[in-house]
């Protein structure tokens, strides 16, 4: 048995810093909106207040998701604690999918009985959230694209700051018409995009969890690959498989002629299957020709 093994990096020191910088703002700020959302009658600020301790409680799963997967394998855990930055990612979907019900459900409520709602104090409270959200999320900009824990930072924090634009409008229009009933309506339209986020992160985590192939990675082109290598006469058991939210890894057999030593195309292999297709933990096993048909039969002597 031959293995390629990916060393997955750490996470910077300057993404653990936009994770205490954004949980600090978030935190400060969902206790500012929380109270400024009772003195006003608002539903659409306590419900961007409850969105924003979720997001702070969600950052706080994937720093300590973050921090938890740096720590090298054990006996117990031979691939290291790795899987947490998924877990992570899938408990933070859920726990924002529970806190729109919530607010669905508030929502709703206030639809049936409308309260005066203070627009002025609406304007003013959602427009530092859109400040507060749109710097919280600049901080994780750059660690967006490779990392599914940051990128569910980056659009809960983004989509907050678009939300509170959407409250200060909401907010505008009341403060100028007295339409009670808008607010709760803001609040539902809140929901809507929360959940049309929330969603995708939720299936990819879950996906991921139940060790999916990533999004990204094709298999029939990762058989098709390995396949084609020069010598292998076929394929079987190829398994791809997320190890974390950044690192992919595979397992697969190949039928070839037996010699004494591995093909040279397996000194390549790792560089290859990194370079096409993102996966940096490779196990390959080498079987002689007729294994695979010998292993399925019951009279085969080898």
């Amino acid at each position: 048995m031959n293995h390629h093994h990916g060393i997955g990096g750490d996470a910077p020191d300057g993404l653990h810093r936009a994770f205490a910088i954004g949980i600090g703002l978030n935190l400060a700020f969902a206790a500012t909106e929380w109270v400024f959302g009772v003195v006003s009658h608002s539903s659409a600020l306590l419900a961007d207040a409850a969105h924003n301790v979720s997001d702070v409680l969600g950052l706080g799963l994937a720093w300590g998701a973050s921090a938890v997967a740096r720590r090298a394998a054990s006996i117990r855990h031979t691939y290291g604690l790795r899987r947490a930055t998924t877990l992570a990612a899938l408990g933070n979907s859920a726990l924002l999918l529970a806190a729109v019900g919530a607010v669905i459900w508030d929502a709703i409520g206030r639809l049936r009985a409308p309260v005066d709602v203070q627009g002025t104090t609406m304007i003013a409270v959602a427009a530092a959230g859109v400040v507060v959200n749109a710097v919280s999320a600049l901080l994780f900009w750059r660690g967006r694209r490779g990392d599914l824990n940051v990128r569910g930072a980056f659009l809960h924090l983004a989509a907050d700051a678009a939300i509170s634009a959407g409250v200060v409008v909401a907010g505008a229009v009341l403060w100028r018409t007295g339409w009670t009933w808008l607010d709760p309506v803001a609040s539902l339209g809140i929901s809507v995009v929360i959940l049309v986020g929330t969603w995708g992160l939720f299936r990819e985590a879950l996906h991921l969890t139940l060790d999916g192939v990533p999004k990204g990675v094709e298999l029939e082109r990762v058989r098709a690959f390995l396949g084609a290598l020069p010598g292998v006469e076929s394929v079987h058991d190829v398994h791809v498989w997320a190890m974390s939210t950044t690192e992919v890894a595979l397992t697969a057999h190949l039928v070839m002629p037996w010699r004494d030593r591995p093909p040279a195309f397996l000194a390549g292999l790792e560089h290859d299957l990194d370079e096409r297709f993102g996966i940096a933990h490779a196990t390959v096993q080498l079987e002689p020709s007729g294994a695979a048909a010998c292993a399925r039969d019951a009279g085969c002597v080898t």
